[in-house]
């Protein structure tokens, strides 16, 4: 495969971003883990930002960080709520799936079987 000769994009993040992701991972019951999964960065840069913001590196103006901050944490509950639906759905649907294996299984010994006794 042929070498890309083009630098790698890297993504720009501005200040105000940063401090409401920080922002939005400090808060009680909610992990970094999440909050990076949800904004699509990888935790340790949302780590990094979070020490760049202790140490004063990454100030955000507050009149954006405090009004979006609970609906942001709506948005981030509820996507959780949909991601354990989600798990929980997908077990049921392969249980459903082992289910139906099972009864095909048990028709076609039926079957067989039904085959035997009549060639006797």
């Amino acid at each position: 495969m042929p070498r890309s000769t083009r630098p790698r994009r890297t993504w720009q993040y501005t200040n105000d971003f940063k401090a409401k992701a920080v922002e939005l991972s400090q808060l009680k019951d909610v992990k970094v883990q999440d909050v990076a999964r949800t904004l699509d960065i990888h935790p340790f840069m949302l780590s990094r930002w979070r020490k760049e913001y202790r140490e004063g590196k990454i100030v955000a103006d507050k009149r954006t960080t405090l009004t979006g901050l609970g609906k942001e944490k709506q948005e981030l509950g509820r996507l959780q709520k949909l991601e354990r639906e989600n798990a929980r759905l997908k077990q049921e649907n392969d249980l459903l799936k082992k289910w139906q294996r099972y009864l095909a299984e048990q028709h076609q010994s039926a079957l067989d079987s039904s085959k035997d006794t009549e060639k006797k």
